[in-house]
């Protein structure tokens, strides 16, 4: 395919699923499209992955059970399309969850056989919880709880309270963080300004790595944070913090100049970024395939550097 101008890569996306034409004149053409958003429901992914849903309300097995088609992660996934936030189904099987898997440490806890809840879940289960509306009383133990998980590097690590990690993962602080944003824009306000000291610790903890870096070494903390992989599962890499940094309107810093660099160079010569790898799995279906264009990937890259006013790469 040959190099597509602006405009052919923005009609290029309006093709794609109606989750995608929602998002793209959202965030990149500043038009909101209502009759957009409430079609994902009825069509297209929306519509599949409601399809999958049992009639006890759960997805998968159970709430955890498989990993990828679980009610957990179907939740996260339909919150990343932007289903409506009234989407019933959605908010029957949150408040479900929540009575049917809270720890006696106040976290959602889908491990019978471990007593200590998993703070990288909580942060998920925050990020749709608040996204779908759930009674604020309903989230506050899950608040206390990421609460008493932050650590003194200032992020977070989901082994911290199970096998004694002294240092925060990346990957379980960019999914405090996405849930903390969707908490904070929600309206909700139990505690908000303790989470936002952990939101600005947590960024700090990111940008101090540069997304990628040792910052001790300056050596590459893993290659997998460099690719680009849709859906992003519980996993760390660079696309998915620039994308945060844009959802909840960090201001630049010059610390994220490596990362966009990256970004830049995996451009395709048409204009678009593909779908690098996938994360294996059983999965509903396949949005998108691994090699080939993506649209994901595309949309995010592109509103990244909208938002950061970045030439976009030729």
């Amino acid at each position: 395919m040959d190099q597509m101008t602006s405009g052919e890569i923005t009609k290029w996306l309006l093709q794609g699923d109606v989750a995608i034409q929602y998002q793209v004149h959202r965030d990149l053409l500043d038009t909101e499209r209502q009759d957009l958003q409430s079609r994902i429901e009825k069509e297209g992914w929306g519509a599949a992955f409601l399809s999958k849903r049992r009639a006890d309300g759960h997805w998968g097995q159970r709430f955890y059970q498989p990993k990828w088609t679980s009610s957990h992660y179907t939740l996260w996934d339909l919150r990343n399309l932007c289903i409506s936030p009234k989407c019933k189904p959605a908010r029957d099987s949150i408040n479900m969850i929540v009575d049917e898997v809270k720890g006696s440490d106040g976290g959602i806890n889908p491990h019978t056989e471990l007593a200590l809840s998993d703070v990288c879940i909580n942060g998920h289960f925050l990020n749709y919880a608040a996204y779908f509306g759930i009674d604020e009383p309903k989230l506050h133990s899950v608040v206390d709880f990421v609460l008493s998980q932050i650590m003194p590097d200032g992020g977070f690590n989901c082994c911290s309270n199970r096998s004694g990690a002294r240092h925060s993962s990346l990957h379980t602080t960019i999914s405090i963080l996405e849930g903390l944003e969707e908490y904070r824009i929600n309206g909700y306000s139990y505690k908000l300004r303790e989470l936002e000291e952990a939101k600005q610790s947590s960024i700090e903890f990111i940008l101090i790595h540069q997304l990628f870096k040792s910052d001790r070494t300056g050596e590459i903390i893993h290659k997998d944070f460099l690719r680009l992989p849709y859906p992003s599962r519980w996993k760390y890499d660079i696309l998915r913090a620039l994308d945060y940094f844009q959802y909840a309107k960090i201001p630049w810093d010059d610390r994220m100049t490596p990362a966009i660099e990256v970004i830049k160079s995996k451009r395709r010569k048409d204009g678009t970024w593909p779908v690098q790898s996938k994360h294996p799995g059983a999965q509903h279906f396949e949005m998108e395939k691994a090699g080939k264009p993506s649209r994901w990937n595309t949309l995010r890259a592109l509103r990244v550097f909208k938002r950061y006013g970045i030439e976009e790469p030729v």
